[in-house]
């Protein structure tokens, strides 16, 4: 670990200014039962410890986080998770936003570990902030087969169907953001795909002008969106299988493990930003089992 005094921004890493710090002790912590180094800058006389350079800095009940954070993979909910971990509300909430903030690093560096996808499925599913009448996005890529979750980004859409009067008159006007969404995940997921791979998605008439854009050189393949009986089994639509079967799986296990996005529930998203975090922490468990799986 390369230690850094937070007051003076002195560097012990080369032999000039080895012995600018000192260590004077440990002290005990009892949140998770270990024993933390502490220092002495010989320049500004200031101390600190090896937990300054950690992410979970002066977090209180940080050995909640790993519990939670299964909690929250597993559907169960912000207030549930509480009361099964006896939390504050306000702390299982500050809890929350670090562990998605981590997650979507983490997501973001462990995909970079794998060589570029060949083949990649990629669709929008819906759901809401608040209210029906505030419809949201999540425009999802998952690779092909190995149902690897590559990225998703989260977009504002307009209300459609009955509830467009009612939403116009309650809300206003509500903007449709989902192609700047699908810019934003595609320049992301970049780096991960292969300029001559395969881009499977339905027959939405806007895919074809956004893949061009970023994947001009990729083959998009397009298949006609059919329903099954069940959803989820592909082997029940009426051409015998799912051309998305991929992507579609994975976004049913996002509606099974996500509180938020269950079909009928008392959870909802108050904020798109936390529906974000709340995907990445699920996303990240997702690719980890898929890794483990195999």
């Amino acid at each position: 670990m390369r230690i850094k005094c937070t007051s003076c921004k002195n560097k012990n890493n080369n032999s000039e200014n080895e012995f600018n710090f000192v260590r004077i002790g440990k002290y005990y912590r009892t949140s998770d039962s270990s024993y933390v180094q502490r220092y002495r800058c010989k320049n500004c006389l200031k101390c600190f410890s090896s937990a300054t350079f950690q992410a979970c800095y002066r977090q209180n009940k940080r050995h909640k986080n790993e519990a939670l954070r299964k909690l929250l993979y597993s559907g169960v909910s912000q207030r549930q998770a509480a009361r099964l971990l006896c939390l504050a509300r306000k702390t299982v909430v500050r809890k929350f936003i670090f562990l998605g903030i981590q997650a979507q690093e983490v997501l973001r560096k462990s995909n970079l570990l794998f060589p570029p996808c060949k083949v990649i499925e990629f669709d929008d599913m819906e759901t809401f902030e608040h209210t029906k009448c505030k419809p949201l996005s999540i425009t999802l890529a998952v690779e092909y087969k190995s149902r690897r979750i590559l990225g998703f980004e989260v977009s504002q859409m307009s209300v459609k169907s009955t509830l467009a009067q009612i939403a116009l008159k309650k809300y206003g006007p509500r903007k449709d953001l989902r192609f700047f969404g699908r810019r934003k995940l595609f320049r992301t997921i970049k780096p991960l795909i292969d300029p001559r791979a395969i881009i499977k998605s339905d027959q939405n008439p806007h895919y074809p002008k956004d893949v061009m854009r970023d994947f001009p050189r990729a083959s998009h393949e397009k298949f006609k969106g059919r329903k099954a009986c069940v959803v989820g089994q592909g082997e029940l639509k009426k051409i015998g299988y799912d051309p998305l079967f991929s992507l579609n799986h994975t976004c049913a296990m996002f509606r099974a493990h996500v509180s938020r996005l269950f079909r009928r529930t008392w959870c909802t998203t108050k904020k798109s930003e936390r529906l974000s975090y709340h995907l990445a922490i699920y996303a990240v468990y997702h690719n980890q089992s898929l890794k483990k799986a195999a």
